[in-house]
C-alpha cells in the first residue's frame, strides 16, 4: 500500500504519526495513506523555505528559468503518470486529467519566460518633475491552499511563477 509523506528540507518525513486514508473514488477502496503534518512540521517546512530563500533570491533569472525548464521537461515526460495519479486519487477520467496536466504545463512554460517577465520599468515625466520606476524583487516564502477538484492545474497557476519570482 502506498504511503505519501512530506518532503521537507531535502528529506522525507512521516508526519506527526497521524495519517489519512487515500481512497480510489471509482471503487471506494483504500489505496494508501497520506501523512498529516503537525504544527511543528509546518513550521519546519516554512523554516526550510526561509533558509533556502536567500540563495534562490540571489540566483540569476537565467538560472531560475533553467530550473523551471527542467521541471517542465520532467512534467512532460511523466504526464501520463501524473494523469494516472489524478485519476486514481480524484476520480477524473484519464483524458480530463491529461488536460489538467497540459494546462499546468502551459503555466510552467509561461514561467520559463521569467527573465522577461521580471523586467522593471521606467516612466519619465508621469507628473511635474516626477519619474516612476518599478522594480520586481523576491519577497519571501509563500504558501497556497488549493481546491481538491483541480489538484494539479490550480497549484500550477500559482507555484511556478511564485517560485520563479
Amino acid at each position: 500500500m502506498k504511503s505519501v509523506k512530506h518532503w521537507i528540507n531535502g528529506a522525507l518525513t512521516d508526519g506527526g504519526g497521524r495519517t489519512a486514508e487515500i481512497f480510489n473514488p471509482a471503487t471506494g477502496e483504500v489505496g494508501g495513506h497520506v501523512a498529516l503534518a503537525s504544527a511543528a512540521e509546518v513550521d519546519a517546512a516554512v523554516a526550510a523555505a526561509a533558509a533556502a530563500f536567500p540563495g534562490w533570491r540571489d540566483a540569476s533569472l537565467v538560472k531560475r528559468a533553467q530550473v523551471l525548464f527542467r521541471f517542465r521537461e520532467l512534467m512532460d515526460a511523466h504526464r501520463d503518470e501524473l494523469a494516472a495519479l489524478i485519476s486514481a486519487e480524484h476520480g477524473k477520467v484519464h483524458a480530463d486529467a491529461l488536460g489538467e496536466v497540459a494546462r499546468g504545463l502551459e503555466v510552467v512554460e509561461f514561467a520559463c519566460g521569467i527573465p522577461h517577465l521580471l523586467k522593471g520599468g521606467f516612466s519619465e515625466g508621469v507628473s511635474s518633475r516626477v519619474d516612476s520606476y518599478s522594480m520586481r524583487q523576491p519577497l519571501g516564502v509563500v504558501a497556497g491552499i488549493t481546491p481538491f477538484n483541480f489538484p494539479a492545474m490550480v497549484p500550477m497557476w500559482m507555484f511556478p511563477v511564485a517560485i520563479a519570482c
